[in-house]
């Protein structure tokens, strides 16, 4: 551990008399919402959350989008998301014109990819879902992105995900951990998704992460880990593939890029790093920046390489990027032990018995 890692979590445990406090706050709302004084409203068609226990990158946008995948073709299917860092307020639809800045990043990604489902963001779900229908009132059913801990909403089917080195059970309360929610709240979940584990995870190693988080009766629990796509330009959509003989400039303004430092620093021969706060607005200095430390660059195959989220918010600089090599790599879960046919068959069977039950 180096000194400024050191430093940090030292700071962080000087800070546990808060971690206690928030933990106390944390249990009384959740007990008020447990003894039914705080309302939680249900909504008369399917709810899917993602969500997570933490702060940080678990998957939660990389696992929307394979719902939306797995299911967009078979149902109408709209997301609400929060619009993390957006800079407008309250309800709003995405169309056409929309942009990141309106509705966040991950929203945006969502609504380039699936452009059939209605992509909605709103703080207060509760407001957002009524409104939403509203709009599109053939709506089947909607996914809920990182509302587990939204309680005044009751999702018909709860996914929680847990990152494999950072597992909730081992986790302590913010601000000395990670934990913003009781650890005891994944006794809510349907579906339990151990996140970014390692692609050669052994049966031994997974039956241990099981044991210890100690799923209950009726709880299913996968692991998944990050699945990256061939990355294509941002703006000719030309794919290439990595290889050892290039050199990447990677840029990233994203919450853990650790994963894929580690992918680029395993199949390319090095590699840079240009890393930005998450959600950073790209400027058109930080362009000048990116392509001056590229040109400093002295290998003869080079490429700039960023992340589908990042590349929402590069893409305006689109008439620059046209002549610089910038591509983009895709992210997406892949889960383990040949057992997505079972996750799938849950998320469906979910959507199609409900459905059936309002028939009824």
């Amino acid at each position: 551990m180096n000194l400024a890692n050191l430093t940090f979590q030292s700071i962080r445990l000087l800070l546990l008399p808060f971690a206690l406090i928030y933990w106390l706050v944390i249990w009384v709302r959740n007990k008020l919402y447990d003894k039914n004084i705080l309302k939680s409203s249900s909504f008369n068609l399917p709810l899917i959350c993602v969500g997570n226990l933490s702060v940080g990158g678990t998957g939660k946008s990389p696992m929307v989008e394979y719902l939306l995948r797995l299911l967009h073709k078979d149902f109408h299917l709209a997301a609400i998301s929060r619009g993390y860092k957006r800079k407008t307020k309250g309800y709003l639809l995405a169309n056409a014109t929309t942009t990141s800045l309106e509705i966040g990043d991950e929203p945006k990604l969502f609504h380039i990819k699936f452009p059939t489902v209605a992509v909605a963001v709103g703080e207060e779900r509760i407001v957002a879902i009524p409104q939403l229908l509203q709009d599109k009132p053939e709506t089947e059913a909607i996914i809920l992105d990182d509302a587990f801990q939204h309680r005044a909403v009751k999702a018909g089917l709860n996914i929680l995900l847990t990152d494999y080195n950072n597992l909730f059970t081992r986790d302590f309360y913010l601000p000395t951990g990670d934990l913003r929610d009781l650890k005891s709240c994944y006794e809510r979940a349907t579906v339990i998704v151990v996140t970014k584990c390692p692609l050669h995870l052994s049966v031994d190693e997974k039956q241990s992460v099981h044991n210890e988080i100690n799923p209950l009766p009726g709880q299913h629990i996968f692991f998944a880990a990050i699945d990256y796509g061939k990355p294509y330009h941002l703006v000719h959509n030309n794919a290439i593939d990595l290889g050892k003989e290039m050199e990447i400039l990677l840029v990233t303004g994203i919450a853990n890029p650790g994963p894929l430092k580690a992918l680029v620093g395993d199949i390319t021969r090095s590699y840079e790093n240009m890393s930005f706060n998450d959600h950073h607005i790209f400027t058109i200095d930080d362009l000048r920046d990116i392509r001056k430390r590229f040109e400093k660059m002295e290998a003869q195959h080079k490429i700039i390489l960023t992340t589908e989220k990042d590349a929402i918010r590069l893409v305006k600089f689109k008439e620059e990027l046209s002549s610089m090599p910038l591509f983009v790599i895709p992210i997406q879960h892949k889960i383990l032990f040949e057992e997505s046919p079972a996750f799938n068959s849950i998320i469906i069977n979910f959507i199609r018995n409900f459905k059936q039950t309002i028939k009824e």
